[in-house]
């Protein structure tokens, strides 16, 4: 039984493949420039959705599918996780993914590849934005910084401590183990002023 294709062709991440199905040794670039879609990163730090992403790519057909691989590139926006300021940082992730004809990724299934991880054609078209979206994520820090040796925020009042106006910020903090030395030297200081 056939499936019904579900995948919009006018969507800037469904591609055909038309030119290239079932011709093993066939190739074509792609060069284009699309929006992010919804949520392409992480917590902290990931592209805003419609910015630009650059794909520069190669399709090629080989005996069980659609090979693509090539390069991700875009502006990923976040926040420094010591401090908060906003990071900004140049992504430029490697993509390599196989789509799968709907035969040979039955066959793939059965030879134990995990089902979560084949990618399959629908009829002539793929859907690039997973393989995109794990490209990304991956390439992306996982605790991105504003600059390699920020120092943060001070524990005690939020302030910044890269600021110049910061640069010799303390707080008299006494250790809560001389706590009551501290106390009781008040007391004795207090009764000798009496």
């Amino acid at each position: 039984m056939e499936r019904a294709i579900s995948l919009d062709p006018r969507s800037p991440f469904v591609l055909d493949t038309h030119d290239l199905a079932r011709r093993p040794g066939t190739m074509r670039t792609l060069e284009r420039v699309v929006p992010a879609p919804e949520d392409l990163g992480i917590a902290v730090i990931g592209i805003p959705a419609g910015t630009d992403v650059e794909l520069d790519l190669r399709l090629e057909a080989v005996m069980e599918g659609i090979l693509v691989s090539g390069k991700v590139r875009g502006r990923a926006v976040g926040e420094c996780v010591r401090c908060l300021e906003e990071v900004v940082d140049e992504v430029d992730a490697d993509l390599q993914e196989l789509y799968y004809y709907p035969d040979r990724a039955r066959v793939a299934a059965e030879e134990g590849d995990d089902e979560d991880e084949i990618r399959e054609l629908e009829g002539e078209l793929l859907d690039l934005e997973p393989a995109v979206r794990d490209a990304v994520v991956t390439a992306l820090p996982f605790r991105p910084v504003c600059m390699p040796d920020c120092p943060g925020l001070c524990p005690h009042c939020g302030a910044r401590l890269a600021d110049p106006e910061n640069a010799d910020h303390t707080h008299e903090v006494i250790d809560p183990r001389w706590g009551e030395l501290e106390r009781m030297k008040t007391m004795f200081d207090d009764q000798r002023e009496s």
